[in-house]
C-alpha cells in the first residue's frame, strides 16, 4: 500500500503552462498606476497549492486618469459571483467606491498567470493576495499624496479615491490627480497590514452581482454572442461511441460545393457555413464506418468492473488499531455504498469562437482555465504562447466540466486551416457525448460502536472516487482510510469514457458514503442522529455549525425511523464546515421524493458577499437534488444513451424547497470557499431523511422512485 504524500491532486490540473512575466504585463498599458504584489507574501495559502503557482505570479490592478480602478485576475466568471467578490476586496482595501471598480478577467493578454477557476479556490487563495494589493496602493498613493502635499502620512486618510488631511479636509488630492496618466510601479518593503474587520465599509456587506442587469436583460457576451466579420459555424463528423474507430469515410456528396468549405485534417471532417443549419445540411451527407468495440459495461455492471480493476491503495490516514477497534464494538457493520456517473448539464454548452488574426490566435471559449486553454492551442497548432489570446467572456456554468476545453481547440484548428473566424458550438447531444462525466464509484466502510454511541471503529476504503471529502472529521480511536485511485481521471481501461471533476469533486460521493453510515450506526443503536454526532464530535468547528443548524432547524430528539422524513449531513469541503437538515416527503404509491425544507449552516470564515454566499448554497441544494434522486448517465459501453434532457433529468423549478441558509458569523477567521461546500452532504442528507420517513436504507445514488418501490419491497 501507498502512503499518501500531502498532494492537492484533486484540486490541479496537471498541466502548468508559463504565465505572464511582470515586464510583459507593464509593457501593456499606457497610464495609470500599476501595483503589484506577489500572492508568495500570504503564508496562510495552502502551502502545497501555492507551490503549483510560478515563483512570479502576481495579482494586479491599475487606477486610471479618471480615477477609476481596473483590476486584472485570471479567475473567470462562470455564475459564482466573483465578479462581484473581488472587486468588494480591491474596493475596501484601496479605499475607493465599490462602484468604480471594474474587473478584466482570463484575459491572457492582460491578466496574471492562474491555474483555472475550480476548488473554491478564488475567494481563499486569490482574494488574499488581491486585498494586499489594494492596501498596498493605498499605501503607495498616500506616500504620494504625502510629497505633494507636504503633510505626514500619519495625518492623512482615504475616503472614496479622496486623500485629505485629517485636520484639514479641504486639503485634499484624488488618486486621478495622483497618477495624472502616467505609470508608476512600486514594492514597498514594508506590507500594510490588511484592514480589521471592524472598519469593513464593503467586505461583509450584501452586494447585487454587478453582472445581474446584463444577465437579466441578454446583454452579457457568452462565446456563442461572438460576431465578427466573415465568420461560419463547424459542424464536425462525430464518432458513434467512445473507443469507436473509422475504418471508412466517403466525402464525395459534398466535396467540390462551393456553399461550403470542407475541412479533412486527419480525423478531424468539417464543414463551415455561415449558417449553422446549412452546415449541418451538408455534414449529414458525409458517409462514415465505424469498427464499434463490444464492451458489456453498463450502469449496471460498471461496479464490479471498478472493484476488477482497482488500483494498488494509498493510505490516506489511520491511527490506533482496527483489529482492537472491532474487538471493543458493541455493534458492528459492514456497509457497501455505490455512485454512478453524472454528467456536469451545464445551462451553456461548450462554445468557442476562434480567428486568426495578424499571426496571433485569438479565442473567445467557455472555459475554466483560459492559461491552460491558451497552452494547449499554441501546443496543438506549433504557435508560440505569445501568439495565442484568450479573451474575456462569460461562461455560462462549468462545475469542473469546462476545463477539458475540446471544443476551442476544435475551433482553433479549424480557423487556423480554413483562414476563417470559426465557432464550434457543441449541441446539447455533443455535450453529453463529449462531457467528462463524475466517475463512477464504490465505497466499502466496517465501522463499530460501543451502546452508548461512541464510535471505536473506521475502516473507509474508497473506490475510483478520489480522496476529496474521504477523511473522517468524526472522534473515532481506531480508523484507516484508504483511496484506491488517485482521483476522478482514472488509469486506462478504468471507465469507458472520460471522467473528471464535478462540483466538489469526490466529496459528493465519500460524504454519501460517510454520512450515511454514521446515521445507519446510530439507528443500530436507537440513537438520535444528532446526538450520535456530537458524541463523536471534537471539531470545534464541526460543532458550532452543527448546532447552528438544529437551531435554525428546530431540530428534536428522533429515533430513526420516526416517520418524520428528517435528515441531516455534515461535511467539511474547500476549508468551509457545513451541516445541513432537511424535511421530506415520500409517496409509497410510486416511491416519489419531496424536499420540503433544507436548512444550510455554513461555516465559510468570514462572508465577503453575504448575499452571493447565500445564493451560492441555495445553488448547492437544488444542484444537489439532481445527483441525489435522478441524474445517472445510461450506457452500454462506450455509447452514451442519454444525449438530451428528455432522458436525464436534472432538477426542476418545482422541484426547489424552502430553503434557509446561516451563515456563521466569523469575520476574523480567514475567508473560505463557498461555491461548493452545500452540495457535497445533499445525497447523504436525503437518503437519511427517507430511511426516517420510510424505514428504508438506500445504498446507491441516485435514489430514484424505483429503488425506493425497490427497496419497500423488500422491507416488506
Amino acid at each position: 500500500m501507498k502512503k499518501n504524500n500531502n498532494n492537492f491532486i484533486d484540486l490541479l490540473d496537471s498541466t502548468i503552462p508559463k504565465g505572464m512575466g511582470r515586464r510583459a504585463f507593464l509593457k501593456r498599458f499606457s497610464g495609470g498606476v500599476v501595483i503589484a504584489v506577489s500572492l508568495m507574501d500570504f503564508q496562510a495559502l495552502e502551502a502545497a497549492v501555492l507551490q503549483e503557482y510560478p515563483a512570479d505570479l502576481n495579482a494586479y490592478l491599475s487606477i486610471d486618469k479618471d480615477g477609476r480602478v481596473t483590476s486584472y485576475t485570471g479567475k473567470i466568471e462562470m455564475g459564482q459571483g466573483v465578479i462581484t467578490s473581488l472587486a468588494q476586496m480591491i474596493a475596501e482595501e484601496l479605499d475607493v467606491k465599490f462602484s468604480d471598480v471594474e474587473m478584466i478577467m482570463g484575459d491572457t493578454d492582460l491578466c496574471p498567470y492562474d491555474r483555472g477557476t475550480w476548488g473554491s479556490l478564488t475567494t481563499r487563495m486569490f482574494g488574499p493576495a488581491l486585498r494586499s494589493a489594494g492596501a498596498e496602493a493605498r499605501a503607495i498613493l498616500l506616500e504620494m499624496a504625502s510629497e505633494k502635499m507636504n503633510v505626514p502620512v500619519s495625518e492623512l486618510s482615504v475616503n472614496e479615491g479622496i486623500v485629505f488631511e485629517v485636520k484639514n479636509k479641504q486639503n485634499k488630492l484624488s488618486y486621478a490627480e495622483l497618477a495624472q496618466g502616467a505609470r508608476i510601479v512600486k514594492s514597498l518593503k514594508n506590507k500594510p497590514v490588511l484592514k480589521d474587520p471592524k472598519d469593513f465599509k464593503i467586505i461583509g456587506k450584501s452586494h447585487l452581482k454587478v453582472d445581474s442587469p446584463d444577465k437579466v436583460t441578454g446583454g452579457a457576451k457568452y462565446a456563442g454572442d461572438i460576431r465578427v466579420p466573415g465568420m461560419v459555424f463547424a459542424k464536425i463528423l462525430r464518432p458513434p461511441s467512445h473507443a469507436a474507430k473509422r475504418i471508412k469515410v466517403d466525402v464525395s456528396a459534398v466535396q467540390g460545393v462551393k456553399e461550403i468549405d470542407l475541412i479533412q485534417d486527419g480525423d478531424l471532417i468539417a464543414v463551415l457555413h455561415e449558417d449553422p443549419e446549412v452546415a449541418e445540411k451538408y455534414l449529414n451527407n458525409i458517409k462514415a464506418e465505424y469498427d464499434v468495440p463490444t464492451s458489456g459495461l453498463n450502469e449496471n455492471t460498471i461496479f464490479d468492473h471498478l472493484m476488477n480493476v482497482a488500483p494498488e491503495g494509498t493510505l490516506i490516514s489511520e491511527g490506533g488499531n482496527l483489529t482492537e477497534g472491532k474487538k471493543g464494538a458493541e455493534e458492528y457493520l459492514e456497509a457497501k455504498f455505490l455512485d454512478g456517473y453524472v454528467a456536469h448539464s451545464p445551462m451553456e454548452p461548450h462554445t468557442a469562437m476562434a480567428m486568426m488574426e495578424n499571426g496571433k490566435m485569438k479565442v473567445w471559449a467557455s472555459t475554466q482555465n483560459p492559461f491552460g486553454l491558451k497552452s494547449i492551442i499554441a501546443n496543438e497548432l506549433k504557435l508560440q504562447e505569445e501568439n495565442v489570446q484568450v479573451l474575456q467572456v462569460f461562461v455560462g456554468g462549468g462545475f469542473g466540466g469546462k476545463s477539458s476545453n475540446g471544443q476551442a481547440v476544435e475551433a482553433a484548428k479549424l480557423a487556423k486551416i480554413s483562414g476563417k473566424p470559426v465557432m464550434v458550438a457543441w449541441t446539447r447531444r455533443e455535450e453529453f457525448f463529449y462531457d467528462t462525466f463524475r466517475p463512477a464509484a464504490v465505497i466499502k466502510i466496517n465501522s463499530g460502536c460501543k451502546k452508548d454511541g461512541k464510535l471505536t471503529l473506521w475502516d473507509y476504503g474508497v473506490y475510483f472516487a478520489g480522496q476529496r471529502g474521504a477523511q473522517h472529521f468524526y472522534d473515532i480511536p481506531n480508523h484507516k482510510t484508504v483511496a484506491y485511485n488517485s482521483g476522478w481521471t482514472a488509469e486506462a481501461g478504468a471507465h469507458p469514457f472520460a471522467t473528471g471533476a464535478w462540483r466538489a469533486p469526490s466529496n459528493n460521493t465519500n460524504s454519501f458514503a460517510r454520512e450515511s453510515q454514521i446515521n445507519i450506526m446510530a439507528a443500530k443503536i436507537g440513537m438520535d442522529p444528532v446526538e450520535f454526532r456530537f458524541k463523536n464530535l471534537k471539531d470545534e468547528r464541526m460543532i458550532r455549525t452543527l448546532k447552528a443548524a438544529v437551531d435554525k432547524f428546530g431540530w428534536t430528539s428522533i429515533k430513526s425511523p420516526s416517520g418524520k422524513g428528517w435528515g441531516i449531513a455534515c461535511g467539511v469541503d474547500a476549508g468551509a464546515y457545513v451541516a445541513l437538515m432537511a424535511k421530506i416527503n415520500v409517496d409509497k404509491s410510486n416511491g416519489k421524493v419531496v424536499v420540503e425544507r433544507v436548512v444550510v449552516a455554513q461555516d465559510m470564515g468570514l462572508v465577503i458577499n453575504p448575499q452571493g454566499a447565500t445564493i451560492q448554497a441555495e445553488g448547492c441544494v437544488t444542484m444537489g437534488l439532481g445527483y441525489a434522486l435522478s441524474e445517472d448517465i445510461q450506457f452500454a459501453g462506450g455509447e452514451i444513451h442519454n444525449r438530451n434532457f428528455d432522458s436525464y433529468e436534472i432538477p426542476r423549478f418545482s422541484w426547489t424547497p424552502k430553503i434557509e441558509v446561516e451563515l456563521l458569523d466569523l469575520p476574523y477567521e480567514p475567508a473560505q470557499g463557498g461555491g461548493e461546500p452545500a452540495i457535497i452532504v445533499m445525497g447523504a442528507l436525503i437518503a437519511n431523511a427517507i430511511y426516517d420517513a420510510i424505514g428504508v436504507r438506500l445504498y446507491q445514488m441516485p435514489m430514484t422512485p424505483d429503488r425506493i418501490l425497490k427497496g419497500l419491497k423488500n422491507k416488506n
